[in-house]
């Protein structure tokens, strides 16, 4: 451990255990508050952690659970959650199956095991770790979404994507690197990624890798996370400015088309 305080970034579903309280103590296989504390062991003083873990949506007339979330966790060194992320773009047939009721009866389910769907989010947000800066935070795929990946009433610092790209095979992660090296570029921001099995990278905002793990090779990115942009004029204007240029385009097609006959 360092003398400065870190900023720990792990991936998707780092931890397999509930981190929250509030849940019925049956659905616990250890208690949230000793989950917390093993964590808080691993940082120093003033470190935090960002993770992903699930948070279980139960049911208030029952102890069932009727639902779950995708979700990432700000933790202090203290053991305490200071801020949460819940997934917004969800992987259909992976983290729910459509029209379940229906598709149920017909005998299918879910690529990835279990009868509880997860729930979207709200949408891109951003999450204000103190010293550390704005986290803008886009789980897995999310990061695809040309356009929704910032909150723009409250621009991040830079991008935090954890992810779990193994059950993508060997074609997925380097496609979502180079999707989310475009996002950098778009918006003018870093992004970082941090995978189980690759591939991690800090991307800086002009879309170029200045770390990376590659595929299946265990190790860690100790680094600065680069400065910001200023905000691009796609971060300003979003997927106006692409739809207006295409118009443009378009008029420009027809006007000389009519010239030419």
């Amino acid at each position: 451990m360092g003398a400065n305080p870190r900023l720990l970034l792990w991936p998707e579903a780092a931890v397999p255990d509930y981190v929250e309280d509030g849940y019925p103590p049956y659905w616990y296989d250890e208690p949230p508050a000793f989950v917390r504390a093993r964590l808080a062991a691993q940082l120093g003083p003033d470190d935090m952690l960002l993770t992903g873990a699930v948070k279980l949506i139960p049911n208030t007339a029952s102890d069932d659970v009727v639902g779950a979330r995708n979700a990432v966790f700000a933790l202090d060194d203290q053991g305490r959650l200071r801020a949460r992320y819940d997934k917004s773009h969800l992987v259909p047939y992976g983290e729910y199956l459509p029209m379940r009721p229906i598709l149920s009866r017909l005998g299918l389910s879910r690529l990835a095991p279990g009868d509880i769907d997860f729930w979207p989010g709200p949408g891109a947000r951003t999450l204000n770790l103190g010293r550390f800066g704005r986290a803008g935070l886009q789980i897995c795929y999310e990061i695809i979404f040309s356009g929704q990946v910032v909150d723009r009433g409250n621009r991040p610092d830079f991008i935090f994507n954890p992810s779990n790209d193994a059950w993508f095979g060997a074609w997925g992660p380097p496609q979502h690197l180079a999707q989310a090296r475009l996002r950098a570029v778009e918006e003018g921001l870093p992004v970082l990624r941090a995978t189980p099995t690759g591939i991690s990278a800090i991307v800086a905002p002009d879309g170029r890798v200045l770390h990376a793990l590659p595929m299946h090779h265990a190790g860690r990115i100790d680094a600065t996370v680069p400065l910001a942009f200023t905000p691009t004029l796609f971060a300003r204007f979003g997927n106006i400015l692409p739809l207006a240029f295409a118009i443009f385009l378009m008029a420009g097609a027809i006007v000389f088309g009519r010239k030419h006959r």
